[in-house]
């Protein structure tokens, strides 16, 4: 449903293949992150010339979402393209992978896998290498547990532009582009 806005006047026919229904239940983090990226995958097809169909499917390996989707265009996806780069960022934040296998002449298949679970350990060793102000650290460490700029803001003693202003600089430090990258990212690194 999310997708048919997309694709109403674009004359491009997107499918998606349910998933079984004896799958694991996706945790909220990675099935948001999860549309997100196929929402990004089918825009960033969509671009490319030639192409009338795109393939969504969605399965689990009891660890892993498994997310496939295809096209049928002439197979110019390019994998160095800044908008498949922020979700390769994204899906690296989750600490998953994406893999896009190009076919001249038969389009594009990317294979996306994103664990269901966090990493058991989390690597704290790379906080440091972020060069985080202490206040940059402490609304990161609210923003990994959830909290809105509002509480954050009145938590810290401070308003709520100053809490916007540390997010923007959160943003760039991290190299993220969203509150879920941050925030995953942060969680996979052990602040909650």
């Amino acid at each position: 449903e999310d997708l048919r806005p997309l694709t109403r006047f674009s004359g491009i026919e997107v499918e998606f293949i349910k998933p079984p229904l004896n799958g694991r239940a996706l945790p909220g983090e990675v099935a948001h992150a999860a549309r997100a990226v196929v929402r990004g995958l089918v825009l960033a097809m969509m671009e490319q010339p030639d192409v009338s169909r795109i393939r969504t499917q969605w399965d689990c390996d009891g660890e892993n979402l498994l997310i496939n989707v295809r096209d049928d265009g002439g197979g110019t996806l390019a994998a160095d393209a800044p908008s498949i780069s922020r979700l390769d960022r994204r899906v690296q934040a989750l600490t998953g992978h994406l893999q896009i296998d190009v076919m001249p002449g038969w389009g594009a298949d990317v294979l996306v896998t994103l664990p269901l679970d966090p990493p058991t350990r989390p690597a704290r060793g790379d906080i440091a290498g972020w060069n985080l102000a202490a206040r940059e650290l402490e609304v990161l460490q609210h923003l990994a547990a959830g909290q809105r700029n509002r509480t954050i803001a009145s938590t810290l003693g401070i308003s709520e532009n100053t809490v916007k202003f540390h997010v923007r600089n959160l943003f760039k430090k991290l190299d993220v582009s969203s509150r879920t990258e941050a925030i995953a990212l942060a969680h996979n690194h052990g602040l909650r």
